[in-house]
């Protein structure tokens, strides 16, 4: 029997497909639903498929699983494992860290489990994911990777252009009316993860801009432990490839990775997201 098992959740994007401890991590599959839209028997619809506004009744939806499922998951891992950690993307996105905590109290006395809001997704969930994998495979109790994690989170940062902010709206965070005037606009609105809240920083008008702002918060920092760009659907070519430049100019060491927008990241956020994420590597001192 293992003794510490990761779950984690689809959005989650690893830098690297196999790393240490990748056999101790189980990905959950959130399930993404659209009106309008099929897919091939057995497969799920593609990023590719998806319109750039969801005004016109595609009413995307993410689909976490509900408490009695994350009971039943919960209890499922503890037939092969002594600790759970789940560790899942930010829970102002979706229920899934609400909905977990519901399910882990009621199983608590038959299995150990660490529920950990990451307060991101994506590379960032990715990155948590690999670091609490690498713990575990290191013989790392579920209460040690905890702290681990709650020590490495305040040092992901991240910056998404959502231009589709329809989508933002059937995720619950815009009206329709602000969304419909954004869109018709044309404008380029950019939002960090903050704390794990969806916030507004800038409006830009063109690519152009939307390329300087993004080169001057890779700038903010002085060094950086990874750096992770998430292209749109479709590609932004040009802009994604003078921020690689840039982000390899100025920071030589550090791993730089490119990755295509997950479903599950298009369903809340709209195909036609960017995003980047620069990372930190915290003091050694504070973990």
């Amino acid at each position: 029997m293992s003794s510490v098992v990761i779950l984690t959740d689809n959005t989650a994007q690893f830098s690297k497909p196999v790393f240490p401890g990748r056999n101790l991590v189980e990905v959950l599959p959130l399930r993404s639903h659209f009106n309008n839209l099929e897919a091939e028997p057995g497969q799920e619809v593609k990023v590719s498929s998806l319109p750039a506004s969801a005004r016109n009744g595609l009413q995307p939806c993410l689909e976490v699983p509900t408490p009695d499922e994350f009971r039943q998951i919960f209890t499922n891992l503890s037939l092969r494992n002594n600790e759970i950690v789940a560790l899942l993307h930010s829970s102002q996105l979706s229920p899934a860290v609400e909905n977990a905590l519901e399910a882990a109290e009621s199983v608590r006395g038959r299995v150990a489990i660490q529920v950990i809001d990451s307060q991101s997704t994506s590379v960032g969930l990715g990155y948590l994911v690999q670091a609490a994998a690498d713990a575990a495979q290191k013989g790392s109790p579920s209460t040690e990777i905890e702290r681990l994690m709650r020590g490495l989170i305040p040092h992901i940062y991240s910056v998404f252009c959502i231009p589709g902010l329809s989508y933002l709206h059937f995720s619950g965070f815009l009206g329709m009316a602000q969304a419909q005037v954004g869109e018709m606009l044309g404008l380029l609105p950019i939002f960090t993860l903050e704390d794990g809240h969806l916030t507004p920083l800038e409006k830009v008008r063109n690519p152009r801009h939307l390329l300087d702002f993004m080169q001057e918060f890779l700038d903010e920092f002085s060094e950086l432990h990874q750096i992770a760009i998430i292209q749109s659907v479709p590609p932004m070519v040009h802009e994604v490839r003078t921020l690689r430049e840039h982000a390899t100019t100025n920071f030589p060491k550090t791993p730089f990775s490119e990755h295509p927008i997950s479903l599950p990241l298009a369903t809340l956020f709209g195909p036609r997201t960017l995003g980047v994420f620069a990372i930190e590597m915290p003091d050694p001192r504070s973990l």
